[in-house]
């Protein structure tokens, strides 16, 4: 799972991805950069998050 990391200024991976619903209802997965340390956030769509979830990528929070 990857993100634009805006410390790095670069797409970066996740390090332990929790994904979370949105007010709006939309998908969010958010983590810490691998290089920084930064807090990451990646929007994606409902299809991508549950398959996230259930092949063990990321958790739900």
């Amino acid at each position: 799972m990857e993100g634009y990391c805006v410390k790095c200024k670069a797409k970066r991976k996740l390090k332990d991805p929790a994904i979370n619903q949105t007010k709006r209802g939309g998908y969010m997965a958010k983590g810490k950069c691998e290089t920084c340390g930064t807090t990451v956030c990646s929007i994606m769509s409902k299809d991508n998050a549950e398959k996230a979830i259930a092949s063990g990528e990321a958790k739900k929070a």
